[in-house]
């Protein structure tokens, strides 16, 4: 089993940084679809400010993930696990969307590809 502290310890400033930068994206790519009213445009140009502040925060997190000995395929599957984590709570909570029991059994997956690429026994 992965040393969980071992991993927290070293690379909780890219998870904290990686979070906040997923709330940001989020909204950026979601929070416009319950604005019916907004023209195209608006949206767009909503989003790209918002994104402005998605970068600012998951380039150092990369940065500091990776000069702590993170790899690319590590940094990303990190990411993806949080996004789906933050997505899930936007979407029961924003944009009132049922959470089905399928959606639990596919993070529960996603969780068991992340386990397997930190796990050292299969190296």
């Amino acid at each position: 089993m992965p040393d969980f502290f071992y991993y927290k310890n070293k690379f909780m400033r890219t998870i904290i940084l990686l979070v906040a930068s997923n709330v940001f994206m989020t909204f950026a790519w979601y929070y416009h679809l319950k604005q019916e009213g907004w023209p195209l445009w608006k949206a767009i140009v909503l989003s790209w400010l918002i994104a402005f502040f998605e970068y600012s925060l998951m380039v150092p997190a990369n940065r500091y993930g990776f000069a702590k000995g993170l790899s690319g395929f590590q940094l990303k599957m990190i990411q993806e696990v949080i996004t789906l984590v933050v997505f899930t709570f936007f979407a029961v909570l924003y944009l009132k969307e049922p959470l089905h029991w399928r959606y639990l059994v596919s993070f529960a997956f996603l969780l068991g590809a992340v386990y397997f690429m930190f796990s050292k026994r299969f190296v």
